[in-house]
């Protein structure tokens, strides 16, 4: 049997400021893609949310548009660009660049992401 989906219709939407992630299910898991826009950091518009120093879901994302510094737990950054892939442990902060929106489309890490939980 096939599965299909879109991020037209996602199954759900989170909000948070300057940013939101849809969520779509298929096969079993949630795929999330990230508007984050310009101004946005995690442990400004997220961390609130979570209730944790760093985010500590996991990530295996491919990055649409936008620039996105991340910086790990041991101090060391980084810039994820449009075409990049990128696999983050838990443990990091992460900040858009410039003024273009960074789009990320998450295949891991979304099922508590924003959630609250």
């Amino acid at each position: 049997m096939y599965e299909q989906t879109d991020f037209a219709t996602p199954a759900e939407t989170r909000e948070f400021p300057h940013g939101h992630v849809d969520l779509v299910r298929i096969g079993g898991a949630e795929i999330g893609r990230l508007t984050l826009e310009p101004g946005w950091r995690w442990s400004t518009d997220v961390k609130p949310i979570a209730g944790t120093d760093l985010c500590e879901a996991p990530h295996f994302q491919y990055h649409v548009s936008g620039v996105l510094r991340i910086k790990m737990d041991d101090g060391s950054e980084f810039d994820c660009k449009p075409g990049d892939v990128s696999l983050l442990p838990s443990g990091h902060d992460a900040w858009t660049i410039g003024n273009e929106p960074a789009v990320v489309v998450d295949f891991q890490g979304m099922l508590d992401y924003a959630s609250g939980k």
